[in-house]
């Protein structure tokens, strides 16, 4: 039993072992979909995996006989637009409140309450209130996201540089450093890494956030597509789609974490990542 717990996979066989449950799932949901079908070949529940391929080259590649318009495409753009302009903007508020409240007594004061009282409030519940404030463009949409991610990004961020050994702000401040130094060249940089991993860790709750926008008010989006194809059960459409937003999603946090080796590889090493 000693030796389990100090057993470190080699690259290779981590990676396959992560893909059997995956391999497992899709071999359940192939026999799952065999018998279905094998009873009723028109079941619309679990499509075979030729009805996906056609559905997804008919959305993908087929221009729509009513708008000209490849539909997958049209909504990745628009979904993954909102996504990140969402993403970004909470990404840098986030990392001032952070920043501020957690190196300034005198602003942690002032804005904590207020940043406590936001990560506290369910954002879906508040959707149609931004509805009505700010329309049902594309701003209600991006302040959605907003609002449902950056007080927890900020907060992780708060404690992070509270967490940070007093003893390096007191050789700082001997060695001449004003607060805005000290915060520059000290804080910050141990501070950006933290905010990647915490822009990982919120990018599901902001496809949520996302997904329930679109499912209520869009005409394009891979949310509104979804729920539009659930109108008529078209599941050949729908598990594509989820697939697809999956792949998205799986992109984005491989994207963010190598950004975060290359450009901070130091604190990778002392996470043991």
């Amino acid at each position: 039993m000693r030796k389990i717990i100090n057993y470190q996979p080699v690259p290779l066989t981590r990676y396959l072992m992560g893909f059997l449950p995956l391999l497992a799932l899709l071999l359940i949901y192939l026999m799952a979909s065999d018998a279905r079908l094998s009873v009723n070949a028109a079941d619309k529940l679990l499509p075979g995996f030729n009805a996906m391929g056609e559905a997804v080259y008919r959305m993908a590649f087929q221009p729509s006989p009513r708008s000209g318009e490849y539909l997958l495409w049209v909504d990745t753009v628009a979904s993954l637009l909102r996504l990140l302009t969402g993403v970004v903007l909470s990404a840098l508020l986030a990392l001032a409140l952070g920043l501020f409240c957690g190196a300034l007594p005198v602003i942690r004061a002032f804005f904590s309450p207020v940043i406590t009282l936001f990560a506290l409030v369910p954002p879906l519940a508040i959707l149609p209130i931004l509805f009505i404030s700010f329309g049902l463009g594309e701003l209600s949409k991006v302040v959605l996201i907003i609002i449902g991610i950056t007080p927890l990004i900020a907060r992780d961020l708060q404690l992070q540089v509270q967490a940070i050994p007093r003893e390096q702000l007191v050789k700082a401040q001997t060695l001449g450093g004003h607060s805005a130094q000290i915060m520059w060249r000290v804080v910050l940089p141990q501070l950006m890494p933290r905010l990647f991993d915490a822009v990982r860790l919120s990018l599901c709750s902001a496809w949520l956030f996302l997904i329930a926008a679109e499912a209520i008010a869009a005409t394009e989006g891979l949310g509104y597509r979804i729920f539009l194809m659930r109108r008529y059960l078209a599941m050949d459409v729908i598990l594509p789609y989820v697939a697809w937003i999956t792949l998205l999603a799986f992109a984005l946090d491989l994207l963010l974490r190598t950004i975060s080796r290359r450009c901070w590889p130091w604190y990778h090493a002392n996470q043991g990542k």
